[in-house]
């Protein structure tokens, strides 16, 4: 399942930026002489009828190209010079560059707003408890307070509500919250950001502010097990309620998770019941890295009444206006969230950790895939976005980069020197270099340390 999401995703990603690219090439009269989707040896070739592009697969799906017809790569009949891709005015090529990271971004609000009118599951913004000493609770918030909108943003998710709070922890402003009691009333309370950093990014940030959605009651009761995890290894059964653990008694699945998580491979004696009787079993938690820590983890999961949950959820839907204007503006604030980090890691404020290679980026397509279309349409929306951002920064190789020497060329009149074109793409591929480095040795670290 993993493997197949993961090629349907980038598969999808990659036509249509590819297509942004062809579409805009053809409305220019460039001639367009191969489009592949991956790199590499060609495995796939077709060419239709009357069609002057060959239509490719290659070996390596981690992207593609179009190859347009142009005299610094080929000789061009006399015949066909104008139809060359540098004959073309600057302001042409500029189009043809940027439609490829245009169209995943009009991929991404597409994909929203399918989502949008068919409703997305989501979890309402009701608080939970608030954490003691933070700055949510210096704001005076309070349990089972629905958060009705963030600075006369209307927050209908939780989901919504942590990409609000996020942008304005990037931003380090303050949050003007319109909050509803349990009894209906509105009260309004201004939640400070001063206190967090972008370095809190690197683990949740919502926890440093002291925030954690509502949820009913959760018993210890083992409704799941994890296969060769921690706790089948233990003898644990789904069913078992865990009484005790290192002589401390637990009255919610908080509580477990917390001397789990405190006890990394370290032996835990515990007392659970099981068909009414009592019995005690040894369990050593795994170790799990929790951005940059140690913790425990044995593979378990709770038994959840499914009803009282069912009750914490929403839809998210809108007619087709809304819909595509929710989608316009939930594009526009992720491309500029995604900037935004992008920077703070340029400038060493947010850990480099965040990055994430084609290992993460396969698995967070499997997951989503199990978790339904809904959820799998999210992510291609998610990823789409990051696509095209990421294709738009000024490096060299990239669509940004091109973008930049055209600008350049606009400017001054002449094409930047072959000399800096060259330096230029040295440049662009050490960065592009480094970066798959660090993003695969991230995914690498990830997967070690579970």
């Amino acid at each position: 399942m993993t493997l197949f999401a993961f090629i349907v995703a980038i598969a999808v990603l990659v036509i249509f930026h590819e297509l942004g690219h062809f579409w805009v090439a053809r409305w220019c009269d460039v001639k367009v002489l191969r489009f592949s989707v991956g790199f590499g040896k060609v495995i796939y070739a077709k060419r239709f009828v009357n069609s002057e592009t060959e239509w490719v697969v290659s070996a390596i799906p981690l992207g593609g190209y179009v190859k347009m017809l142009d005299e610094r790569e080929v000789d061009v009949a006399p015949h066909e010079l104008s139809r060359s891709f540098n004959r073309k005015p600057v302001l042409q090529r500029m189009a043809i560059v940027v439609a490829g990271p245009l169209a995943n971004l009009l991929l991404a609000i597409a994909l929203y707003c399918v989502l949008f009118l068919y409703g997305v599951p989501a979890l309402k913004p009701i608080l939970g408890e608030v954490m003691p000493q933070s700055p949510a609770a210096s704001a005076g918030l309070k349990s089972q307070y629905s958060v009705v909108s963030i600075n006369a943003q209307a927050t209908p998710s939780w989901q919504e509500m942590r990409w609000v709070l996020l942008d304005l922890v990037l931003q380090q402003k303050s949050a003007q919250l319109e909050l509803r009691s349990p009894q209906g009333e509105l009260e309004y309370r201004v939640l400070e950001m001063s206190s967090l950093t972008a370095a809190d990014l690197d683990s949740d940030f919502m926890q440093k502010l002291g925030l954690k959605p509502y949820q009913p009651n959760v018993y210890p009761i083992i409704g799941k097990l994890v296969e060769g995890g921690a706790g089948q290894r233990a003898g644990l059964q789904v069913n078992d309620r865990i009484l005790s653990a290192a002589g401390q008694p637990l009255a919610l699945w908080e509580d477990w998770v917390n001397v789990v998580r405190a006890h990394p491979a370290q032996a835990l004696d515990i007392e659970i019941e099981r068909a009414g009787m009592r019995l005690k079993l040894s369990v050593t938690p795994d170790v799990f890295d929790d951005a940059g820590k140690q913790v425990g983890r044995i593979g378990a999961g709770a038994f959840i009444d499914e009803a009282a949950f069912d009750a914490m959820l929403t839809e998210v839907r809108y007619p087709v206006g809304m819909a595509l204007r929710e989608a316009t503006r939930k594009t526009w604030e992720t491309s500029i969230i995604s900037l935004k980090m992008m920077g703070k890691m340029v400038m060493g404020e947010v850990s480099l950790k965040n990055l994430s290679g084609p290992i993460t980026i396969a698995d967070y397509a499997g997951q989503s895939a199990q978790l339904g279309l809904g959820a799998y349409i999210g992510f291609l929306a998610l990823i789409s976005i990051s696509l095209g951002v990421l294709n738009l920064l000024p490096i060299p190789l990239l669509d940004g980069g091109h973008l930049l020497y055209y600008a350049v060329e606009f400017l001054k009149g002449s094409p930047v020197s072959e000399t800096l074109w060259e330096a230029g793409q040295k440049v662009g591929i050490a960065l592009l270099v480094t970066m798959m480095a660090f993003a695969i040795f991230n995914d690498i670290s990830r997967l070690i340390s579970g």
